[in-house]
């Protein structure tokens, strides 16, 4: 079934009223999802209206409508993509065999670890953007970040569809302690280090949303290879939604850098304190933010040698991303992998097995995807004249995850003793004194075809509506 249906409590293509024990699961779950939306979800959005896609079917063609609708209304649903009875595994050791509609008891453990960690981060997500809304820079902005919290509300309920229907009593606890964390919380946080931080303003969502989500989208690739066919059913869809997230990122960022720009050519300056005063983003500061949120981003795929990550693949329950298009055999037994260490004060590489560097892998993968927007930041500057350049900085920098953890070296990949990185900490990361400057810049602009004097309006619309449309109706 490609078509969801609307007419159930719980929107689904999944058949799910054949399946009555899982349907009154879900369906006492979702009380729970609710009260946790109204009291973790964005702020004061009850009564508005907002102008939402929301999916109708899983075909590409086809698959999402528009209208204004009401946050707290917004149907949530299980969508997962059309099964292949041909399907077989195309990577690890059961390569060749046919995928798994069930859960094989020998995997059932880290199957449900790999699910129940995608999953958290969904309504971290949506926890750490709540407050954005009081801030938001246009009613443009403000229903993108609405977009992105619904949709990573429906990711959370992807994953609990899994827990409930392939898991048992196990998966439904799951499924509550997904409701129960909270990001940031002192004692009982999310369990991914990036998700515990804070996102108090609109250049740090734009920054999440472009690094962040694209770690989503290289997690989630990965996932839709594996062997348990719902789960990479499920995430192939999810890739769908995600793209927007990180369209979110990318462009906003783009467009706080074309405003910097605009104002550097009106006052003929490039003197950070006057861009300030002028009131926008100074480049070296959006540097600063670029630098925070990659490195931290970069930790969420894990240690650089790992265990796990073998096994993992040689398992079937995750691939590599776009493992169908690659051209080796698939199981990677006899290949190495060139992954970093410090050793006597120097950065060195190391050939390590392949199969125990898949997080540095996909860490890669994910780096060049990185690299290539930033690039399209710097046309940006081009055109504008702006002789500046944006660099992602050395990915040992800041680095709190495997074998760099700890280690001090400069954005261009320097090792420095822990004097030499103090003396430069300040022009490489966000400062107090910078976030406080971004703060100060968040007044809130709803009134439609009007933008905070910090960001350049969008060239488009959403969905070919006018820049200054109504995408919010306040009531």
């Amino acid at each position: 079934m490609s078509t969801v249906d609307y007419s159930q409590k719980i929107p689904n293509n999944v058949n799910l009223n054949e399946d009555r024990t899982l349907q009154r699961a879900l369906e006492g779950w979702q009380p729970n999802f609710i009260n946790w939306w109204d009291d973790m979800g964005p702020e004061n959005t009850t009564r508005h209206d907002v102008y939402l896609r929301t999916a109708v079917s899983v075909d590409p063609a086809g698959w999402a409508q528009f209208g204004h609708v009401k946050m707290r209304d917004y149907r949530w649903g299980i969508f997962l993509n059309p099964g292949d009875a041909n399907r077989e595994v195309h990577f690890g050791d059961h390569k060749g065999e046919k995928v798994w509609q069930d859960v094989p008891g020998e995997h059932r453990a880290n199957l449900r670890r790999i699910i129940v960690t995608q999953g958290d981060t969904e309504p971290a997500s949506v926890e750490q953007q709540r407050h954005l809304g009081l801030t938001a820079p246009s009613l443009y902005d403000l229903r993108n970040l609405f977009q992105i919290n619904v949709e990573e509300g429906r990711h959370l309920w992807a994953m609990v569809y899994l827990l409930h229907k392939h898991f048992g009593r196990d998966g439904r606890e799951e499924a509550e302690a997904l409701l129960q964390r909270n990001s940031g919380d002192a004692d009982n946080p999310r369990i991914l280090g990036a998700f515990n931080e804070k996102t108090p303003d609109w250049l740090a969502f734009f920054m999440f949303t472009y690094f962040t989500d694209r770690d989503g989208k290289f997690q989630l690739s990965a996932l839709a290879e594996s062997a348990f066919d719902p789960l990479a059913r499920t995430t192939k869809f999810m890739l769908t939604e995600e793209a927007h997230h990180m369209f979110v990122g990318e462009s906003g960022v783009s467009r706080v850098i074309q405003r910097t720009c605009q104002v550097m050519n009106e006052i003929k300056s490039d003197d950070p304190a006057k861009v300030r005063a002028a009131g926008a983003i100074d480049l070296a500061t959006i540097q600063r933010y670029l630098n925070f949120h990659y490195s931290v981003t970069i930790d969420l795929f894990g240690a650089d040698e790992s265990s796990n990550a073998a096994m993992f693949y040689s398992a079937g329950l995750k691939g590599r991303y776009e493992e169908g298009k690659r051209t080796d055999d698939h199981l990677l037994k006899d290949q190495f992998y060139k992954v970093l260490e410090v050793r006597e004060g120097q950065l060195l590489e190391k050939e390590v097995p392949m199969l125990n560097a898949l997080n540095e892998v996909l860490r890669d993968d994910f780096i060049k995807d990185s690299v290539a927007g930033v690039e399209r930041w710097n046309k940006v500057l081009d055109k504008a004249g702006i002789p500046f350049r944006f660099k992602v900085p050395h990915k040992a920098f800041n680095r709190r995850i495997g074998a760099l953890a700890g280690v001090k070296v400069s954005p261009e990949g320097r090792p420095l003793n822990d004097a030499e990185w103090k003396a430069h900490e300040n022009t490489w990361l966000p400062t107090a004194e910078d976030r406080a400057f971004v703060a100060s810049l968040m007044g809130r602009v709803v009134e439609p075809g009007r933008f905070a004097g910090w960001i350049a309006p969008p060239a488009v619309g959403i969905n070919r509506q006018p820049v200054d449309f109504d995408y919010i109706r306040f009531n």
